[in-house]
């Protein structure tokens, strides 16, 4: 009986435990495994290593078997007829015609097998190709590799903008609550009749911006939640946030030329152009080749078997020796193919060049852009510290008549716009530098652990649907919710999808 008394606790207990919340790690692994681009990625790299197995068997031996059995069932009618008239003398007697016919039936079995050996000795074009879908799966795997640094990175991403999306959501919803105070406090002094109703239009306005502002982020905090399920598959309650000790330093090593050395040498687009460039001069020798002439060594063994009366026993052949082709005219094909694979190789070289320069470029412009998001992070935090001063003044002089309303609600607006563009250099600094290891080729998992280390498990960033209960009289005076006026768009249940013509 006190087991069953201490059952609903048990279960009470569980329910009220609360999920853990993802971790970037976490989300990470989540979306190499299931998100659906990356994986046909590795299919397609499969596909090109399947190639090579395809590629090579043509220069392996070539071995081939047939046999048969065959019945045969011969029926043959003949029909010979003969004729004569004479005498016999004297007293002879005339001869009369006679006919007469014949058959034959003969039923007959024949075996027969036969296996053929050939072995390549000279075939360039198909060495060519083999070499060709060599460097091919290299391309695609270092494809594969950028497919995987990139994934990476989007996930990264897609997570520090919830986090920066929540941190702007809560510095308006700050900034919401305080106006409000101010409309309020506003409002009663209106009452009495200490100030004008112009001073409680500004309040009113500067309430229903931040308003206004507050519901947009609600919606763009949900957007966010949903890139990462996009990127995994899966959904997530809640994520950890960022922790406000997270060190700002500067990148290591310290020098924009050493980030664009390791991005011209070590980029993994770079890397994977100039493999198919080295692809596309394999494709080249493959075309030229097809001037070439091709050997091969067979040898051929035949063996038949019959037990028809006029053929009964049986034979066998062998035949060795080696066979040489040589191309003559093909039309002109031959040279045009090595003329278009000639222009690929041009492209790919190009290509490659394309990427080096960009990958350089690319370095040297978020090294810079993470220095600045130092600078910025630093005059950020000190601009609130302004602001608050800047504040704390403007209401003192407000009460004693120095300031205006309008330049408390200013001064207020720029408090919060300072702590969101403090959070939001935060996520700069963040998201510029892991622009910049990609772009130097050195974003790793490793990266990505060092990084989750500085997020707080303990304040979790929860998808919350929007609370609109506080904002029932939005609708009640902006929004037709009886349905008196027709939907601009139609109505979605008559919908159809008008055919192509």
């Amino acid at each position: 009986m006190p087991r069953m008394k201490s059952l609903p606790l048990a279960i009470a207990l569980v329910i009220a435990v609360p999920a853990h919340a993802a971790d970037l790690m976490t989300i990470t692994q989540d979306a190499l495994s299931n998100n659906a681009g990356y994986n046909a990625s590795r299919a397609t790299y499969d596909s090109t290593r399947a190639n090579e197995d395809i590629e090579r068997g043509d220069l392996l031996p070539q071995v081939s078997a047939t046999a048969s059995y065959t019945q045969t069932h011969t029926l043959e009618r003949q029909r010979a007829s003969t004729g004569g008239a004479g005498a016999a003398g004297a007293g002879g007697v005339a001869g009369a015609g006679a006919a007469g016919a014949g058959a034959s039936d003969d039923n007959y079995g024949t075996t027969s097998a036969a296996l053929q050996v050939t072995q390549t000795l000279f075939d360039a074009t198909n060495w060519y190709q083999l070499e060709a879908a060599e460097r091919s799966s290299l391309q695609q795997s270092l494809s594969l590799a950028g497919d995987r640094q990139q994934l990476m990175y989007n996930v990264a991403e897609a997570y520090f903008e919830v986090l920066r999306a929540n941190e702007l959501l809560e510095t308006y919803k700050a900034q919401e609550r305080a106006l409000n105070r101010e409309l309020e406090q506003v409002q009663q002094q209106f009452n009495v009749g200490v100030v004008a109703i112009t001073d409680v239009r500004s309040a009113e306005s500067s309430y229903d911006s931040a308003r206004a502002q507050r519901i947009a982020q609600e919606s763009t905090v949900e957007v966010n939640f949903e890139a990462l399920e996009q990127l995994t598959g899966r959904q997530y309650a809640s994520i950890d946030s960022l922790k406000q000790s997270l060190p700002i330093r500067p990148p290591r090593p310290a020098s924009r030329d050493a980030w664009s050395q390791m991005a011209s040498s070590q980029n993994i687009s770079l890397l994977a152009a100039r493999a198919g460039v080295e692809a596309a001069r394999s494709d080249v020798k493959t075309a030229r080749a097809g001037h070439l002439p091709t050997i091969e060594a067979f040898a051929n063994y035949d063996y038949s078997r019959s037990n028809a009366d006029y053929l009964r026993g049986h034979g066998e052949d062998t035949q060795v020796g080696i066979q040489a082709s040589l191309p003559i005219y093909s039309g002109g094909s031959t040279s045009a193919r090595v003329r278009y694979n000639t222009y690929l190789l041009e492209e790919s070289q190009f290509n490659a060049e394309n990427e080096l320069r960009t990958a350089v470029q690319n370095a040297r412009s978020y090294y810079a852009q993470v220095n600045n998001a130092i600078y910025s992070i630093a005059a950020r935090k000190k601009a609130i510290q302004s602001a608050k001063s800047s504040l704390d003044a403007t209401r003192q002089g407000y009460q004693v008549g120095t300031y205006n309303i309008v330049d408390v609600l200013d001064a207020e607006e720029n408090l919060y716009t300072s702590i969101s563009d403090y959070a939001d250099a935060r996520y700069d600094y963040i998201l510029d530098m892991l622009n910049l290891r990609q772009a130097s080729g050195v974003l790793d998992l490793g990266t990505l652990q060092a990084l989750n280390k500085w997020l707080d498990g303990a304040n979790p960033v929860a998808m919350i649907a929007p609370d609109r209960q506080n904002d029932k009289d939005l609708l009640a005076r902006e929004i037709d919710t009886d349905g008196s006026v027709s939907d601009v768009f139609g109505n979605v249940e008559q919908a159809r999808l008008d055919p192509v013509r």
